[in-house]
């Protein structure tokens, strides 16, 4: 996939694609990732028109950094089928003057668009497996928690374990729609190396695509969707919590507006969920009044700090109101939560890369390097780096 992460420019970024379709094969999609518009002087994304025409006509995916929005070219979204009429829950195509799309698609909208490219052979998705695992031990990482497993890839990780391929371990988080077919294979895997971990569920999307679930309005916001896109209801939460318990298993939640988590700890305090191992990832606002039930039904803070170093210009111009909310490490800390236990670090790569200093520089100084500390997020909720690395398990 094209590396869209180090452009500047709607410009620059049609330049590498028109670069990487000129060098492509007949027939053969042009798929990149990384693009982040909110970090542009203009944040407006490439039409389709101008992908067809940069591209040659051929079917272009460029998807966001954070994997909520993408844009896609007049023949990826007629191999996907989508048009203006096109009507998705929790998602939208987003359309001209006109009515036609302007190739920009969010959330579920995205997905169905991507389901459309075309998979790696089997051979490929192996190396590919391979190749992220020796990525990931090249940087110290010792454990991975995998939060969207697909059902084969299970079996991958413990063949290339048992044949010394890879070192490091993982911890397995299907989606909840593939919970049931990775239980019944999981007994041809499930060891001490590679572990079924519990079930995913995404409840809102993000900040950049402006689709996570706030509890007041985004500055910027869609007017039709002004506190982001809730991705599933509250019956919804409850029900995915009960199967997860069913079966001894805890329930991760990708949750990253104050809206967001408090629908999952309120989930987990009714459906009698508390101290079961339940995950909220991100939570990338919390409420203050939200901070102190973590540690009250034992719910895990499950953190991407690195989040906040792409992120700041979004923050700025979505939550500007609510900067003091963004990623309270200090107030979790202060509540009872402990570093490494029940609060802890990781990285969401492919969303941002794996690095572990990303996540460092964010809580310890709260903003990118070269930043003036006046230009830090919430710097009151800095943290040392000592309790940073805590959080790696370190």
């Amino acid at each position: 996939m094209v590396d869209l992460c180090e452009c500047t420019t709607r410009e620059e970024m049609i330049e590498l694609l028109a670069a990487r379709a000129k060098n492509a094969e007949a027939d053969e999609w042009v798929l990149a990732h990384g693009a982040r518009p909110d970090g542009w002087s203009d944040p407006s994304w490439p039409t389709r028109q101008e992908l067809d025409l940069a591209c040659d006509d051929r079917a272009v995916v460029a998807w966001c950094f954070d994997y909520h929005k993408m844009v896609a070219s007049s023949a990826a979204l007629s191999k996907a089928r989508i048009t203006g009429e096109s009507m998705f829950d929790s998602g939208r195509v987003e359309l001209d003057a006109d009515g036609t799309p302007t190739g920009v698609l969010i959330e579920h909208a995205a997905l169905a668009m991507w389901s459309a490219v075309p998979e790696p052979k089997n051979s490929k998705r192996i190396e590919l497996v391979r190749d992220a695992c020796l990525h990931l031990e090249a940087m110290g990482y010792v454990e991975m928690h995998e939060l969207k497993t697909q059902p084969w890839v299970g079996r991958v990780l413990s063949d290339l374990y048992s044949a010394g391929e890879i070192k490091i371990k993982s911890v397995l988080f299907p989606l909840m729609k593939n919970l049931r077919e990775t239980l019944a294979g999981s007994n041809d895997w499930n060891t001490d190396a590679v572990t079924l971990g519990g079930g995913k569920i995404f409840v809102d999307g993000t900040f950049n695509s402006r689709t996570a679930w706030m509890l007041k309005p985004f500055a910027d916001g869609h007017k039709d969707f002004l506190c982001g896109t809730p991705m599933m209801k509250i019956g919804q939460i409850d029900r995915m919590l009960e199967i997860c318990k069913a079966h001894n298993l805890p329930l991760a939640a990708h949750a990253i507006g104050d809206g967001a988590v408090r629908a999952v700890l309120d989930s987990i305090e009714r459906t009698d969920c508390a101290h079961t191992g339940c995950r909220i990832e991100h939570a990338e606002l919390i409420d203050e009044t939200d901070v102190h039930r973590f540690t009250e039904l034992g719910a895990i803070a499950s953190l991407q700090p690195c989040h906040l170093l792409p992120d700041i210009e979004a923050l700025m111009r979505a939550v500007p109101d609510r900067l003091d909310r963004v990623f309270p490490i200090r107030e979790l800390i202060e509540s009872g939560m402990e570093p490494g236990v029940d609060l802890i670090f990781g990285s969401d790569v492919p969303i941002v890369r794996a690095n572990p200093e990303d996540s460092i520089q964010a809580a310890v100084h709260r903003r990118r390097i070269g930043m003036d500390e006046s230009q830090a997020i919430n710097f009151d909720q800095r943290i040392s780096e000592e309790q940073a690395w805590a959080c790696f398990g370190l």
